[in-house]
């Protein structure tokens, strides 16, 4: 196995590099700022320029990948196009290259909520609308996927248990990004994740189980 990472200089992205690097899994990170990616990624990555806006840099840039692992997202902006270029197009974009490319797995971090359509964060642009477009677009590509669907992202880690629900059964909560990044690793190497849509928060109430036992529950 050897991992493609898109957003991989984001705060989950790069979080998904890590668990892939301490897991001794072969990684290739997607950056468009070469410089400023070696400050942030660990040195055992791979790093590899491109845009997932651009399609034609997409099919070299994967390499010898055979699984790709996608935290992109749109950053906040004045831009009202920014969501459905970055969050669709963009990852639409990975999609056909990745189908084109035999790719075994695709991971898509998408958001809680992405079916309630007058959600506030669709203020900002209508994020979640288009995060949803690419879910369906990732469905219908024929790859076998795995869409996660994290809560509000924190930053700060703690030890509270992972809660993992199937599609549309979580609609409140948050997650720290590590926890995110290691459900999407994890995801590589279980047949239970395998073309489904996982919804994680976490709680200290919720009880504590392995990874792979909450994939096997959803």
């Amino acid at each position: 196995m050897k991992a493609f990472v898109a957003g991989a200089t984001g705060e989950t992205g790069r979080r998904i590099v890590a668990e892939l690097v301490q897991r001794q899994i072969p990684v290739r990170a997607l950056v468009r700022n070469l410089e400023q990616a070696r400050l942030l990624l660990p040195a055992e990555a791979e790093l590899v320029q491109g845009d997932v806006l651009h399609l034609e840099s997409l099919n070299a840039a994967l390499g010898d990948c055979n699984v790709v692992l996608c935290a992109i997202g749109a950053r906040p902006s004045l831009d009202p196009t920014g969501p459905y270029k970055v969050d669709f197009e963009g990852t639409k974009n990975l999609i056909d290259v990745s189908k084109a490319r035999g790719i075994k797995q695709f991971v898509l971090v998408t958001s809680l909520c992405v079916s309630q359509i007058f959600h506030p964060l669709n203020l900002f642009w209508l994020i979640l609308i288009w995060k949803k477009q690419a879910e369906e677009y990732l469905k219908k590509s024929d790859l076998t996927f795995t869409i996660v669907r994290p809560g509000g992202l924190k930053n700060e880690d703690n030890d509270w248990p992972i809660l993992m629900g199937a599609a549309d059964s979580l609609s409140e909560g948050s997650i720290s990004r590590t926890k995110v990044a290691q459900v999407c690793v994890e995801a590589l190497v279980q047949p239970t994740a395998r073309n489904r849509i996982v919804e994680i928060v976490a709680t200290a109430e919720a009880p504590q189980k392995s990874l792979a036992a909450l994939f096997a529950g959803v």
